[in-house]
């Protein structure tokens, strides 16, 4: 399995989903989950994206330690990705509006949680990516190209 069909598998399960399980470090080393509303965009590749309020914990935990976990379960539970990365906070009108008309429709509670309506893009850049099919018990691992490349 190449980064390609990872990829392709992490659309099909985002796209049936909705949702993911982010996980950060806070800043006493412990690790914090929450579910995020993801997409991946075209022509960005081996990046995801989220948003969250500048207010939000994940925001003080992401500046002090930009390493992170999304985990991904497709409905039927024969298939879990597990990506690692790097994210970073990004405050660009362009990419908001991007990444909004991606997954706006899906930001319910998001926006009930965020009365102030402001937020930032989480943006995670694809170190390396596990899939594991539970029913055959097998598990793949697929690195990737920071280059540039996937």
């Amino acid at each position: 399995m190449d980064t390609r069909e990872i990829l392709s598998q992490l659309e099909s399960i985002i796209d049936a989903s909705r949702v993911g399980i982010l996980a950060t470090t806070d800043e006493e080393g412990r690790p914090a989950m929450r579910w995020m509303t993801p997409a991946v965009m075209r022509g960005r590749p081996a990046t995801l994206y989220a948003v969250t309020a500048p207010s939000f914990r994940k925001v003080i935990h992401l500046q002090s330690n930009p390493r992170v976990e999304w985990m991904f379960q497709s409905r039927d539970l024969n298939r879990i990705l597990n990506l690692k990365g790097t994210a970073r906070l990004i405050d660009n009108p362009s990419l908001k509006s991007e990444v909004m008309e991606a997954i706006g429709s899906r930001l319910v509670i998001f926006w009930r949680v965020n009365v102030k309506t402001d937020f930032i893009v989480l943006e995670t850049r694809i170190e390396e990516a596990t899939l594991f099919f539970p029913l055959r018990k097998e598990k793949q691992t697929v690195s990737f190209d920071l280059g540039g490349g996937s």
